[in-house]
């Protein structure tokens, strides 16, 4: 009897060992200080692009908090609490966070079910059901599967952006020319040859101007670089405004915006079980509406966000916008592709958003009424812009067939029917075409390893000299994550080897994987030889010209004529990358 006695004892010493360093890692990972202590490295950007991101999030906000039926006030206690809250713990330095569109219509489905005996929406279920998606995205964050987003192919995320650049374009069309905003893309799309044949010419003279500044600004900052203090996007909004009021313009402004502070409402626990659904709803669409645009911001800037700690910045925004009235909130892709055009850097941009509405909804509001539509429409038209993938588009008629499908389909989808229908009908396309490669190709384990012949040709006093990265299996978006993770553990080295003879296929994610660990490697001074590409493999990388980074001498057919030049290289101590 004693040893079962000493194995459950030691099955619930390790158990309860794993659940303690899970924790451990968890509580490490949410750490508000891993944003605080960036805070002040770039406080004078920060603040101006957090001005002029509120100034936009302000006329979304109250029209969300409209569109949900919950009244304009909580879009804006929503937005507050969203940047606040989610640019203190979230895990996107430059994301910013607020109501989105598609997070607004799903609230608005789930308040049919929860109305008054008048008719009304419930506003104390409503505001609980935001509240408990908060508590869920807490608990999916402390479980660490919000990582499953870097699962996401490129192609589904160039899709998705472009798609958002181009809804983002249409829906300001109509403000652009003098109209109302439409209250859907396919309206705009309709109503664009109205807007240009009647266009408003007093309309006009303020958003041509406008946009103007947001593209010829740049260039100036290039002649002047002391004018970089100054964003774009905030000379481009004093000016339209000035323009429209010193004129006394007869157009559409911003308006009255609400104020007061916020009515407190505090979930009933008792209902948990029937707000539970609609609340684990909510908790989903925040994960996928907040890491997308998490992704796009990483594309953006060349960093990484953690997905986990950005799980959690969104779970207790949400309690928060529970507890005060708010919108239910998600990392915003318009605000957060606004923001980082503007300058800002850290999450002081997001907080420093947040603070200003806060401002404006605590007495500060008729400062930013008189500020024209036309305005923001030419703002939100260049942001449309920016968020277009133009790393992918000038080769788009070279990519893989399947990669094509992929990114047309996410596109025409996002565009005329929902951001999220988008990408789950891209990531099964996306899944099929991996299941259909590997069926084919799949001959043993994706692994990354030093070639042993090739490292027989080399000295012994070489052999730190020179590392040699051997790809193997197919090498498709699920296996750029190990491809990074191999490499960036390398000991130290001067020239790489990239062998390429035992990839059996690639897509157009992990041929981008490639172009970055190449760019990385030069940016830190090495020297970077390809060799033994399939012709298939090769016939990609062209396409896409992912070579183009590799001058053709420092291109072998076989690994041995590729260890002979490291040893010149090595020999020599010459820097050959272009």
């Amino acid at each position: 009897m004693k040893e079962p006695n000493l194995e459950n004892k030691s099955e619930l010493s390790e158990t309860l060992s794993f659940v303690t360093d899970t924790l451990k890692t968890s509580l490490r990972e949410i750490n508000p200080w891993n944003n605080i202590k960036i805070m002040h490295t770039n406080i004078g950007q920060d603040i101006l692009a957090g001005m002029v991101v509120a100034i936009i999030a302000l006329p979304l906000a109250l029209a969300f908090g409209v569109g949900s039926g919950l009244g304009a006030i909580t879009g804006l206690w929503g937005a507050i609490a969203g940047g606040i809250i989610g640019g203190l713990f979230g895990g996107c330095k430059t994301g910013v966070s607020g109501p989105t569109g598609p997070k607004m219509a799903q609230l608005a489905m789930i308040m049919v079910g929860f109305r008054l005996a008048s008719g009304e929406p419930d506003l104390s279920a409503a505001f609980a059901i935001i509240f408990f998606s908060g508590v869920i995205l807490i608990g999916i964050s402390l479980m660490g599967i919000s990582k499953l987003i870097y699962f996401v192919p490129y192609s589904v995320v160039a899709g998705f952006m472009c798609g958002i650049g181009i809804i983002v374009m249409i829906l300001e069309f109509d403000s652009f020319f003098g109209y109302p905003a439409p209250h859907s893309v396919m309206e705009g799309i309709y109503d664009i040859p109205n807007a240009i044949m009647h266009f408003k010419a007093q309309a006009l003279m303020v958003s041509v101007p406008t946009l103007a500044i947001l593209f010829i600004w740049p260039r100036i900052v290039k002649m002047v670089p002391k004018a970089e203090i100054i964003p774009a996007p905030l000379l481009a909004l004093l000016t339209g405004t000035a323009i429209a009021n010193m004129n006394g313009f007869d157009i559409e402004y911003i308006g009255t915006i609400p104020t007061g502070f916020p009515d407190l409402y505090w979930p009933d626990w008792s209902k948990f079980g029937d707000y539970l659904g609609p609340a684990a709803g909510l908790a989903g669409l925040a994960v996928f509406d907040s890491l997308l645009t998490c992704i796009v911001a990483d594309n953006m800037t060349g960093t990484k966000h953690s997905s986990d700690r950005e799980s959690f910045g969104q779970g207790l925004a949400n309690c928060a916008a529970g507890l005060v009235g708010g919108l239910t909130t998600a990392t915003a892709t318009m605000r957060t592709v606004a923001n980082i055009q503007s300058g800002g850097k850290t999450p002081l941009s997001s907080v420093v958003h947040g603070l200003v509405l806060l401002a404006l909804v605590l007495g500060l509001g008729p400062y930013a009424e008189q500020i024209p539509m036309a305005c923001l429409a030419a703002i939100l038209f260049k942001v449309g812009i920016d968020i277009l993938d133009y790393r992918i588009l000038p080769v788009l008629h070279r990519l893989p067939l399947t990669d094509m499908i992929v990114f047309w389909t996410v596109l025409i989808i996002t565009i005329v029917e929902d951001l999220l229908i988008a990408m789950a009908v891209g990531i099964v396309l996306a899944f099929f075409r991996f299941v259909l490669e590997v069926s084919r190709t799949y001959k043993s384990n994706l692994t990354y390893l030093e070639d042993d012949v090739a490292q027989d040709l080399l000295k012994d006093d070489m052999k730190q000299k020179v590392k040699i990265l051997c790809p193997r299996g197919p090498m498709f978006f699920g296996a750029v994550k190990q491809l990074e993770d191999t490499y960036a553990a390398a000991e130290s080295h001067d020239t790489l080897i990239i062998n390429l003879k035992d990839v059996s296929m690639i897509d157009l994610s992990g041929a981008y994987a490639l172009e970055d660990l190449v760019a990385n490697a030069e940016k830190n001074n090495k020297n970077v030889l390809i060799c033994s590409a399939p012709n298939h493999i090769m016939s990609v990388l062209k396409s896409v010209k992912v070579l183009d980074r590799v001058e053709q001498k420092n291109y072998f057919d076989v690994i041995n004529d590729a260890v002979s030049m490291a040893k010149e290289l090595s020999v020599n101590k010459v820097v050959c990358l272009k």
